[in-house]
């Protein structure tokens, strides 16, 4: 990695502050932000974090749902390990059919809420890493359609550019309310955007 990134990113507020708070990852208050202002996890919702490694957002849903609740956390890498019996991970890849089914088979019952800080690798081509993006969060919402209960909310990261208007629609074929929302802890220079769907139609049918 350049010297100029790693030493940038130490002197950054959030990556700071979550080593001082025992955080797995800055990321945790991009979740915790958004989730404190919209109010779309409650205390006891069995919530699916999808590319969930190395585990930050899995850390800030638990403190919401808490003991009563169930978080499972989906990724292409090991996670290392919770003590909490109430958070489970899996290795999978989330873009492949038969992780859909792993993940049913380990849901207590339908999910509240599923999330999805996704990202693919990137190339440097503006035009390609937009395209990756807004492919994983579709396979993100392909993923929420089959476990998520009706009324249950969907937030996924996306990048900005000519494909989101497009992806908008869509979710919004599905849900109630949707918008897009850039938290605090989000770095200013970054197009990193998420979508924050609330309210799944009870009419809406996976794979669509």
């Amino acid at each position: 990695m350049p010297k100029a990134w790693v030493q940038n990113r130490k002197r950054d507020y959030y990556y700071q502050k979550a080593k001082a708070e025992n955080y797995r990852s800055r990321a945790t208050y991009k979740l915790s932000q958004t989730a404190k202002k919209y109010h779309f996890i409650h205390r006891s919702d069995v919530v699916v974090d999808l590319g969930a490694a190395p585990g930050g957002w899995i850390q800030a849903a638990r403190k919401i749902v808490g003991k009563t609740g169930f978080v499972l956390g989906v990724d292409l890498k090991p996670i290392e390990p919770f003590p909490q019996e109430y958070v489970r991970t899996i290795i999978g890849d989330f873009t492949e059919p038969q992780t859909l089914q792993q993940i049913l088979d380990f849901l207590p019952r339908k999910a509240d809420a599923v999330l999805s800080d996704a990202s693919p690798n990137i190339s440097g081509i503006w035009e390609v890493d937009n395209a990756r993006q807004i492919d994983l969060a579709a396979q993100a919402l392909k993923i929420a359609l089959s476990v998520m209960r009706p009324s249950g909310n969907f937030f996924v990261k996306v990048f900005e550019g000519d494909m989101l208007p497009g992806f908008v629609k869509k979710v919004k074929k599905h849900f109630d309310a949707v918008k897009v929302v850039k938290p605090k802890a989000s770095r200013a220079k970054s197009s990193e955007m998420y979508l924050l769907a609330m309210n799944l139609k009870t009419d809406a049918r996976a794979g669509e």
